[in-house]
């Protein structure tokens, strides 16, 4: 059984229609690895297709270093034959090659700028995370590994392409963020991170739409901007929408998810993986190494 860690809610920033709630563990883990885009970066980690022909559903990442490498789902990366997000939170072992489950996010694109992929900084939004985690419960329950639904997946990306105006010759949710660019610069000058805290509940309007909770601070605080770039787009689709989230809200859903049923899935890479849907409008998962939860995330329905 899984039980999650007692957090503390602290008091939301709030920017026109989003309000975003830091959140307070009571411990640090003490597993030691480097987040993604550290590990691109340092050259110590190459992620590229699977085959030379590729495979919209699998990347294959290499790992020549001596640190374990965590990836977020619903982060991007950009390059290779074409853009994808993650499916699922993987930690990808020390001195280790594995392939990864990822959705596209680039449906007009199938040809190489690049031989390996980047980080892009940008991270799927809410709508779209719910879309991974659900379908991705589903494939795990089933024995068909951690796929996504990639034609809810392309859906989505056009539906938010279409609502903040945005065109792209490939059809690239990177191309959204392009458009938004100085909107989302905003944004991020005004919520900050919040000294201390080890996760965030975000709440658009009235409703609480995700929440991430993860092993130390200074994992929050790296991953902060990134993870809040897909909120940030929700956002400014929501710019006229009433209503404010108070704590209360997201204390509700921590107690709901608390109480929820876990069930295993095969993780990835290392670790151990627990999935929770017996709440219908709510989908969670957690990524644990160690008996640590190294990052536990909840997406909730329309």
């Amino acid at each position: 059984m899984l039980t999650l860690p007692r957090v503390r809610v602290g008091g939301p920033i709030r920017h026109e229609a989003l309000a975003v709630f830091p959140l307070f563990g009571e411990e640090e883990g003490g597993v030691d690895y480097l987040l993604s885009d550290e590990a691109i970066a340092a050259g110590t980690i190459t992620v590229e297709e699977i085959s030379e022909s590729g495979s919209v559903p699998e990347l294959r990442v290499k790992n020549s270093g001596d640190l374990t490498v965590l990836f977020l789902e619903g982060e991007e990366l950009r390059g290779a034959k074409q853009n994808r997000v993650l499916n699922t939170s993987v930690l990808v072992g020390a001195r280790s090659t594995i392939t990864i489950p990822v959705s596209c996010v680039e449906h007009g694109r199938w040809g190489y700028r690049s031989r390996q992929f980047q980080s892009s900084g940008s991270h799927s939004s809410p709508k779209l995370r719910k879309i991974l985690k659900e379908s991705v419960s589903n494939s795990a329950k089933a024995g068909m590994g951690h796929r996504s639904d990639q034609s809810a997946v392309w859906q989505e990306v056009s539906r938010q392409m279409s609502s903040l105006g945005a065109a792209s010759e490939t059809a690239a949710m990177s191309d959204t963020f392009e458009v938004c660019r100085d909107r989302v610069a905003e944004f991020r000058q005004e919520i900050a991170y919040v000294e201390g805290a080890t996760g965030v509940a975000v709440a658009v309007a009235d409703k609480i739409v995700a929440l991430d909770l993860f092993d130390k601070p200074a994992t929050c605080q790296k991953v902060w901007a990134r993870l809040l770039s897909g909120v940030f787009m929700e956002a400014l689709e929501a710019s006229q929408a009433a209503g404010t989230a108070q704590e209360s809200a997201v204390e509700s859903l921590m107690n709901r998810v608390q109480q929820a049923t876990w069930e295993p899935a095969k993780a990835v890479g290392v670790g151990e993986e627990f999935r929770s849907d017996s709440d219908p409008q709510t989908h969670a998962s957690a990524l644990l190494f160690d008996a640590t939860m190294i990052h536990g995330s909840v997406v909730v329905a329309d």
